[in-house]
Formats: C-alpha cells, sequence, structure tokens
C-alpha cells in the first residue's frame, strides 16, 4: 500500500504536483487547482501536529472509526465527492505557485520525519490513527485530488 512516508512515492506526488495550473479544469468537485493543493497543505498540517483538527461531531466520530479500516485498508483511491471538513475548505483564491510551494514543504517534513515526526493527536473523523494510518491517508488524499484534476 502506497505510503507518504517513502520517499519515492513523496516524490511521484510532487512531480504531479508540479502538472498543476492555476487555471487546470478539474473533473469533479468545487474547489480550483490552487484551492485543492491549501487544501491538500492544511490536511497534512493536523499530520505533521503544526494544526490541532477540531473533532466531528460524536456521532460522525463514531461513524469514522467504523469506515477507517475501510478507506485505509486496500489500494482502492478515495470516492469522488467524499465529505470534507469544514475548516478545510479554502476560500478566496491563492496563487498556486505559493500554496505548491507550502505542500512541497509539508510533503517533505513528513517524509524526513516519519513516524517520530506524525502527529499523536486524533484526526478529526477518523479519531485515533497511527502514524502509518496518517501516512496512507496522506497519500490517498492527495492522489484523490490530484486525479481531481486529471494528474
Amino acid at each position: 500500500m502506497k505510503s507518504l512516508f517513502d520517499a519515492a512515492t513523496a516524490d511521484e506526488v510532487k512531480v504531479r504536483l508540479g502538472h498543476l495550473r492555476q487555471d487546470s479544469p478539474r473533473l469533479w468537485g468545487k474547489m480550483s487547482a490552487a484551492q485543492t493543493v491549501e487544501h491538500c497543505a492544511r490536511s497534512l498540517e493536523w499530520a505533521v501536529g503544526d494544526s490541532v483538527p477540531p473533532l466531528a461531531a460524536l456521532p460522525l466520530r463514531i461513524l469514522g472509526r467504523v469506515i477507517k479500516p475501510l478507506a485505509l485498508g486496500d489500494e482502492k483511491p478515495m470516492r469522488r465527492n467524499s465529505p470534507t471538513a469544514p475548516v478545510l475548505i479554502v476560500e478566496g483564491e491563492p496563487e498556486i505557485s505559493v500554496v505548491r510551494g507550502k505542500l512541497i514543504v509539508l510533503i517533505d517534513r513528513f517524509v524526513a520525519g516519519g513516524q517520530a515526526g506524525c502527529t499523536t493527536r486524533p484526526h478529526s473523523f477518523f479519531g485515533k490513527m497511527t502514524p502509518e494510518e496518517w501516512a496512507v491517508l496522506m497519500y490517498k488524499h492527495m492522489d484523490h485530488h490530484l486525479r481531481q484534476f486529471g494528474v
């Protein structure tokens, strides 16, 4: 299973990020390419511990614990139009080169930090996660959004 802890996988993601342009057309969803890159950076900030995800309502957290093994247990990509945490919704239109640089720095930190550099705080929806689960989720999340733009 692909994991963002793997340097080759991280390099693949960074190459794919390089193909995104400010005006890249999306295949589904509502976010622009730049909003999506900022969205991915914000979620990776959770994984490295730079920000703390707010906990979802209790019924959603219970559902998240049930869904977590289904979402992270195989190579299947995330479903199109999956819901997102409101704090990860990006307002306005950032400059893609700026947010891409921010995301690449975060990817490099995540890879270099390995398991010891990963947050121990729970995910807002999935709850308690191991570093490897965070690494799989971060890869799947970025892959999902890169596929959203055909890269």
